[in-house]
């Protein structure tokens, strides 16, 4: 149940960000947004105030551990404790691996991966001190599949895909009750492209998002339903219909065992699919594959401890 849940969002002053924080606070969570521009945050935070929601903001660099650790602070502060973090800023400066444009390089690491790995550090402390918490990463497509231009910036999501998996199995290992979804966007009309200096990789990208863009409206609907699913049901209905035991983990499905040897599989990532996007909405698909649909299709998100 999203009501009441206190959910720190970073890099919420543009985008998915900003996107989910809205729909969030309009289902009654508190928010506690994140992200280097404070003028933003300021002016979404009062948005979501004159509509009756209850946000916080505070100016983030998540390359700094300090910063995080004083944005969690900052929620337990106002709201009297912290339920779950969205990881979700980075950047997307696209260009090929003989442009060699090593700064930005770097700036994707600190950000794509130091970024997820000190929002982490910052919440595993509370998390595993009260044995629960809810972690969501953005991830991207080019997290599942490799593409030109995108060397470095898949390679960071490749390691979100796989930090996060890790984060599950470790969860269920230590029985920290921590749960874990993972985002696999596609082409989403953000600011992401306003990052790329390359020429060539900035005008492939922006025809490619000009003809498949969707709102960032649809992955804060998929992080709203990833935060809205069941902790810990006794028993589910598999990917075919079929009853499943507790203990029972069986390949096709989004299950994930416990511990405890409990079955938590309430939100299968097709059915997730399904409900997020209307079957005939192809925004999604590839340049790269034809008519091939894109693996966010398939995939949607990743949905661990659930």
């Amino acid at each position: 149940m999203i009501k009441g849940t206190v959910v720190i969002i970073t890099g919420a002053s543009s985008g998915i960000g900003e996107a989910t924080a809205k729909l969030l606070a309009r289902k009654g969570a508190k928010v506690v947004l994140g992200a280097r521009r404070e003028d933003k945050l300021e002016q979404i935070a009062d948005e979501i105030g004159k509509e009756g929601g209850q946000a916080v903001y505070q100016a983030l660099d998540v390359t700094k551990p300090s910063d995080n650790d004083d944005i969690v602070k900052l929620a337990k502060d106002s709201f009297g404790g912290l339920d779950a973090i969205f990881l979700n800023a980075g950047l997307m400066p696209s260009s090929p691996v003989s442009a060699l444009k090593t700064d930005e390089w770097n700036q994707m690491v600190d950000v794509n991966i130091k970024g997820v790995l000190n929002g982490v550090a910052a919440v595993m402390p509370t998390f595993v001190k009260q044995k629960s918490g809810h972690v969501i990463a953005t991830s991207s497509v080019a997290g599942l599949k490799a593409y030109p231009n995108g060397a470095v910036y898949g390679g960071t999501k490749w390691f979100v895909r796989e930090f996060m998996e890790v984060l599950r199995m470790e969860s269920a290992m230590e029985g920290t009750n921590i749960r874990t979804a993972t985002i696999y966007p596609a082409a989403i009309n953000t600011e992401l492209l306003d990052t790329i200096t390359d020429k060539h990789a900035s005008e492939a990208m922006h025809g490619l998002y000009a003809q498949f863009g969707i709102s960032p409206d649809r992955i804060a609907d998929v992080v709203a339903f990833a935060l809205d699913c069941p902790k810990t049901p006794r028993s589910t209905s598999s990917r075919w219909g079929r009853r499943t035991n507790p203990g029972e983990n069986r390949g096709g499905s989004a299950a994930s065992t416990s511990g405890k040897g409990e079955t938590h599989a309430p939100c299968h990532r097709q059915t997730l699919a399904r409900q997020i996007r209307p079957a005939k909405d192809r925004a999604c698909r590839s340049h790269h594959e034809g008519r091939h649909e894109h693996p966010q299709l398939r995939r949607g998100v990743r949905l661990g401890r659930l």
